[in-house]
């Protein structure tokens, strides 16, 4: 929960990542009819410490006694917290909620948060190592084992947490990237594989291929974020689209900063960057630029493409969510017949 999606200097749109403002987010998108929304784990703004930066765990309660029916999705990175400390962090967002907490697993991305915190970062592979050993002791934990385990990274001795949830036996798991690493520990423990927005025929490929994987769970589900620009005519969306690379021009010097944090060795984030786009995670790659019917149409095909979440970005982000929700929505939910989720997202 850091502000804004596309440009920092958007007349219409101020980076503002204060409470107040998120509050006012999650309560209009609930009544507007989105149904998931993603909390992001940063302790530093990856834009610059300048800049305002919520905490996601203790936000996400918060959001959770506010909210009803809303999903809300914290992502965290296992390094910053301990396995055991975020499984009772998560049972008590439960609680609160009503059951309606789910947890996206980031193996970390960037660098200063961890380095200069003093955490060692592993390296790239390893770090889903680390990955795997924490979320198999979260989700053991979760569904009230008591757990005894010594392991490469972690040691629990004769732990278990109560009050357990009492509206399922534990919140669902997402897990994003692309590298192979990523898609072994999706195919393992995720319930949702996370993808980069990108063209639909790349992401029916890499949905076919770990599709085609060996797994003892049920069938995994897939979601994905996309930064969206609508108006009634293709053309108009066009000339929004312009306006908007002009504004995101503008934020070289932010952008540059925070490439300088990103470890190289990230593959969802250099796959990101092969394509120009505006938003986080590919954004407009995915194409949802057009008019109401075209946007509408390209999300039913990233649906029959096996995409059920849309992370939806947009900016001016309370402008466009409402037109979105008021011109979108409705062909979507017609053409998908309630196939798809539609989601705001407040940070990666």
């Amino acid at each position: 929960m850091y502000g804004t999606w596309a440009s920092l200097r958007h007349p219409d749109d101020p980076v503002d990542a204060s409470w107040e403002r998120s509050k006012r987010l999650i309560l209009e998108a609930e009544e507007l009819g989105y149904e998931s929304t993603l909390v992001a784990q940063h302790t530093i703004n990856p834009f610059g410490d300048n800049f305002a930066q919520l905490e996601a765990v203790t936000a996400t309660a918060a959001l959770g006694a506010l909210t009803k029916r809303v999903e809300l999705i914290v992502a965290i990175k296992p390094a910053l917290v301990h396995p055991v400390i975020f499984a009772k962090q998560a049972l008590q967002i439960e609680e609160i909620s009503g059951g309606r907490m789910s947890i996206n697993l980031v193996n970390g991305w960037f660098k200063p948060e961890i380095e200069r915190a003093g955490i060692p970062l592993l390296e790239h592979d390893e770090r889903y190592v680390y990955g795997q050993e924490w979320i198999d002791l979260v989700e053991r934990l979760l569904t009230g084992e008591r757990v005894s385990h010594s392991g490469k990274y972690f040691h629990v001795d004769e732990y278990t947490l109560r009050p357990l949830s009492r509206f399922r036996a534990r919140p669902i798991i997402y897990i994003g990237g692309e590298s192979e690493p990523a898609r072994n520990l999706a195919v393992k423990s995720a319930d949702v594989w996370f993808l980069n927005a990108q063209p639909c025929q790349q992401v029916t490929e890499m949905i076919a291929a770990v599709a085609a994987r060996e797994r003892t769970r049920p069938p995994l589900k897939y979601a994905m974020p996309a930064f969206v620009i609508t108006r009634e005519t293709d053309e108009e969306a066009q000339v929004a689209l312009e306006a908007a690379w002009d504004l995101a021009n503008r934020d070289e010097v932010e952008k540059q900063a925070l490439r300088a944090g990103i470890d190289k060795n990230v593959v969802m984030m250099e796959s990101a960057q092969r394509r120009p786009h505006i938003g986080t995670n590919g954004g407009t790659s995915a194409g949802l630029v057009g008019s109401y019917e075209t946007v509408a149409k390209r999300i039913l095909d990233f649906t029959e493409a096996g995409v059920e979440t849309f992370m939806l970005q947009f900016q001016p982000l309370e402008a466009e969510m409402r037109r979105f929700a008021k011109e979108v929505m409705p062909r979507v939910r017609s053409l998908c017949e309630g196939r798809s989720t539609l989601a705001t997202h407040h940070g990666l």
